[in-house]
């Protein structure tokens, strides 16, 4: 008989089956080291949290709660946490990034979305808590560890850093794009499901759904919690 865990991300039951099929167990990782791992919460800031932004992602708000709850939980076991923000240069209507402001971002909103991703002007969502500890990098590329977008892998592997949790917004574009990435450059990768948000559930879903089969583990923040005291059910 085939044994499907339950699992509460939302990930659909053939997937679950698929996974389990393939390499017997469905998450990657049974305990973490808090001194080797990151969180990265990324895009949560103005651009993608505001009412009324030009890239809104209106679920973002909603993770608001767990995050807080979350980066709290995991600076108490000693965990960094690392806040990731999307910046581009734009000079005269001319970007750092033409070709995303070019074919992605309509003629309406250019100005509008080049104007809150300047680098000035960005700043973690007013909503979420932050402490001293915490670092802030800026990218500007979907991935944060796609070559010449930021400092971060280098900031990680100076601080011994090899795993990763990634949270925000949104799941499918800069969270999925970093994951992949961080797999690919050989970091321990686990999204953290209840801690990001997309324009749609199927998307979201879907985003997790590539990750758990490829690139990382998938796991709600109340499982993250468990991994760093060894109470993890292993599947």
């Amino acid at each position: 008989m085939n044994h499907r865990p339950a699992h509460p991300t939302g990930i659909r039951p053939h997937i679950i089956d698929r996974v389990m099929a393939r390499r017997g167990r469905l998450n990657w990782f049974d305990r973490l080291d808090p001194d080797r791992t990151a969180l990265l919460v990324i895009d949560m800031q103005n651009t993608f949290c505001m009412p009324g932004a030009p890239a809104e992602v209106p679920s973002s708000r909603s993770i608001v709660a767990p995050i807080n709850k979350l980066t709290t939980g995991l600076r108490e076991r000693g965990v960094t946490v690392i806040w990731v923000l999307h910046a581009n240069t734009s000079v005269a209507s001319r970007s750092d990034w033409t070709l995303f402001f070019d074919h992605v971002v309509s003629d309406q909103v250019r100005e509008r979305t080049m104007e809150s991703l300047s680098p000035g002007r960005q700043q973690v969502w007013h909503a979420l808590h932050l402490e001293s500890s915490d670092l802030t990098v800026i990218k500007n590329r979907y991935s944060a560890l796609i070559a010449g977008s930021s400092s971060l892998e280098r900031v990680l592997r100076s601080r011994g850093l090899d795993t990763l949790l990634i949270a925000g917004t949104k799941t499918n574009v800069c969270c999925e794009s970093t994951a992949r990435d961080a797999m690919m450059l050989d970091f321990r990768v686990v999204m953290v499901a209840d801690c990001c948000a997309a324009l749609s559930d199927e998307e979201h879903v879907m985003s997790l759904e590539n990750v758990i089969q490829q690139f990382g583990d998938v796991r709600c923040a109340d499982e993250v919690m468990q991994l760093f005291t060894g109470e993890s059910e292993h599947v």
